[in-house]
């Protein structure tokens, strides 16, 4: 008893030796709440600790938990989640070898998705987002080319690209894939943008990219953002926040209004010089029904050229055979639809009036939509039996040097 009561005593003087020289006091958080933002769920807490290095979140999804490491003195985590899905979270502070206690557990629900919107729609019934048309109903996005003559080198693009490989949507997983884009209000702050690459080829800051706007998985990283009233699509390439703002290789404002394009030989936040948004296959347009513009997809090797609106090439190969930049491509009249259901076959039928645009880089065949947790991966899996073979490249312009 009497060594028990000495081992007390030692431990009681030296957490008191311990407060009065300035080390860690691990306090747990308190205060701790939450808030809504968007699909994302905003929590705060109060700082009680003193000489942490580290502040853990605990987030719960059913039995499903996560932890996220923090900064010393944190006082605020956000984190996005499917549409009404229930969350709990516990915070705690940490030094290098211990812990305080958890927090009480405080938990919230993300709202229930939004009802399809009978896809919007703009001046001449072009697609819209945000109460902006995407792009004026004669720009080349929105153009119907199922009319269009067949290009000549068209079997030796397709052969190129891989004749018998087959589409792939490069969006669904619950929201995980594809490229998120948000509407901000015309009065959101605008922030400084710095270029780490191509800032000769971008367009200035300020930007209204809001401090934890959603970013594209994978090394793009691209951001995408629409200002309401002013109807500017503003989009980011490898994009990380920076400071109070933002860092990206590059970035491009197009004018929704206008059929504008960038000035020849210029990149965008795409390679193909071309604005990303337009190009997207987005849920709720799916959900209506429709898809009334081309779509962006990606190929591995491409050629130093491209046709209009393409303004850039990323290649160094004059292989005449190979795509250039914004070659348009379409899914042939005789390709039969009928045995497709659901949001595939809207997507299909899209590709048939408007067909898909090369516009990046990358794996073959790979068509890109926005990410959106009400994606059907069961029903998007039946565009991976699309061949290669089953598309043609259409004739809309020359190719450019």
């Amino acid at each position: 008893m009497r060594a028990l009561a000495v081992s007390l005593v030692l431990l009681v003087a030296s957490v008191a030796v311990g407060v009065a020289s300035g080390k860690s006091v691990l306090r747990a958080p308190d205060g701790v709440r939450t808030g809504l933002k968007g699909g994302s769920v905003v929590l705060k807490w109060r700082d009680n600790a003193k000489g942490e290095s580290r502040y853990e979140v605990r987030s719960r999804v059913g039995r499903r938990t996560a932890t996220k490491r923090l900064r010393a003195n944190a006082t605020r985590h956000s984190a996005a989640f499917p549409p009404a899905t229930r969350v709990s979270f516990r915070v705690r502070a940490c030094a290098r070898r211990a812990c305080s206690g958890w927090s009480r557990a405080v938990a919230a629900r993300t709202p229930s998705a939004a009802p399809a919107p009978g896809g919007q729609q703009g001046a001449g019934g072009t697609p819209a987002v945000g109460g902006c048309s995407v792009l004026p109903a004669d720009n080349p996005f929105n153009r119907d080319v199922s009319a269009l003559p067949v290009d000549p080198r068209s079997d030796d693009y397709i052969r190129s690209i891989g004749a018998d490989g087959f589409l792939h949507p490069d969006f669904g997983g619950g929201g995980q894939y594809g490229i998120p884009f948000e509407v901000v209000p015309a009065d959101q702050r605008r922030v400084p943008i710095t270029f780490t690459a191509y800032g000769d080829e971008s367009d200035p800051g300020p930007y209204p990219i809001p401090p934890d706007a959603r970013v594209e998985g994978g090394s793009d990283r691209h951001v995408l953002v629409v200002a309401q009233g002013e109807c500017k699509l503003y989009e980011l390439y490898v994009a990380q926040r920076s400071g109070d703002g933002w860092s990206a290789d590059s970035a491009a404002v197009f004018d929704l209004r206008s059929n504008a394009v960038r000035p020849k030989g210029w990149t965008s936040a795409d390679a193909a010089g071309l604005p990303i948004l337009p190009g997207l296959a987005r849920y709720d347009e799916v959900a209506a029904g429709a898809i009334a513009h081309a779509l962006r997809f990606t190929v591995q090797r491409t050629q130093r050229g491209f046709i209009f609106p393409a303004r850039h090439f990323a290649s160094s190969s004059d292989d005449p055979s190979l795509p250039p930049m914004g070659l348009r491509l379409r899914l042939k009249a005789s390709y039969d639809v009928t045995r497709f259901r659901g949001q595939s076959r809207v997507i299909l039928e899209g590709l048939k009036r408007y067909g898909m645009i090369v516009a990046d880089n990358g794996s073959d065949w790979y068509v890109t939509g926005a990410s959106d947790p009400r994606w059907d991966d069961e029903d998007l899996n039946q565009l991976k039996t699309v061949p290669g073979s089953a598309f043609e490249a259409v004739q809309t312009g020359s190719i450019e040097r």
